[in-house]
């Protein structure tokens, strides 16, 4: 019955008929060398699946899809494959769809994950989660920002754009664990012609799945972006800004603002053991791309 609910990744290539993902199936493995981690690609909402294709189709919009170079999917032996639980290996790829929210001045919203959730607990992400069947996918992210955040935009009162799609895997790393949850998250991006103050005016988070957000300006964001997991050197970005910043914390119903350290948003994941407090892989790679769009305006 889980399966009729939810919304999973098929694939088409070379316009054959579009198939149901494999859990343990590399997303962009299906369409390339196994050593690519991005291509362009084709993708839409297509009868109550996610369908990514090589060649367009009807509605499909066409963006980057990129995992990071330590995708667990892209490392699975066969052996590791075959060892997976039966019900692991039924689930498919599931979709999500992730809203960067910037404000008029140019922030950008995170949240931080509840530490009691089962994937990715206590990490900075953009409000975000499932498609459910008959959702559009705009009407998702809104109904997800809602959900999380209290926060309800109306149409006309933002513009918005597909940003791009990530592979996602958790854990995050094989030295980890074994793959337990397979998902394509879809980036949008809402311009809003309010404030973060007058944003935040309506918020009413849900402490359930937020434990806490934050509005981060283009130049914090750009630290934290380039803070590349398993490459990156945190210690010469953090240079560059302030030692805290501000956040508010969410805590048996009521917020309070409070700092942590800038060094926080610049950890990376660790190879081994418990994971930290940390901007996700994939929210970094969003990031990238949403700096990407404010270039022509900064020069």
């Amino acid at each position: 019955m889980e399966s009729v609910r939810r919304v999973l990744v098929h694939l088409s290539k070379e316009n054959s008929r579009p198939q149901r993902a494999k859990f343990q199936q590399s997303i962009i493995g299906h369409f390339c060398a196994a050593s690519k981690d991005s291509l362009m690609v084709n993708c839409g909402l297509n009868q109550h699946q996610f369908l990514i294709s090589d060649t367009e189709f009807a509605g499909s919009r066409q963006v980057l899809l990129q995992r990071p170079p330590f995708c667990p999917i892209k490392h699975l032996s066969d052996a590791q494959a075959a060892s997976l639980p039966a019900e692991t290996r039924d689930r498919g790829v599931d979709v999500g769809v992730a809203v960067l929210l910037q404000s008029a001045c140019r922030n950008v919203l995170l949240t931080r994950r509840s530490r009691n959730l089962s994937i990715f607990p206590n990490l900075w992400v953009p409000p975000g989660g499932h498609i459910e069947p008959g959702e559009q996918l705009l009407d998702a992210g809104l109904r997800e920002l809602r959900e999380e955040t209290g926060l309800c935009l109306q149409d006309g009162e933002f513009s918005w754009q597909m940003l791009a799609l990530w592979e996602s895997v958790y854990p995050p790393m094989l030295s980890r664990g074994l793959p337990k949850r397979h998902h394509v998250v879809i980036y949008l991006l809402l311009l809003s012609p309010e404030s973060h103050q007058q944003l935040q005016m309506r918020f009413k988070a849900d402490e359930a799945e937020v434990s806490a957000y934050t509005w981060l300006e283009p130049q914090v964001l750009a630290s934290v972006a380039a803070t590349e997991d398993g490459a990156g050197d945190a210690k010469k970005v953090a240079e560059d800004l302030p030692p805290v910043l501000r956040i508010t914390e969410l805590q048996h119903g009521s917020a309070k603002t409070t700092t942590i350290p800038s060094a926080t948003f610049l950890n990376t994941v660790p190879p081994q053991g418990k994971d930290v407090e940390r901007v996700s892989t994939g929210t970094k790679f969003a990031l990238q791309l949403w700096l990407d769009t404010l270039a022509p305006h900064t020069e």
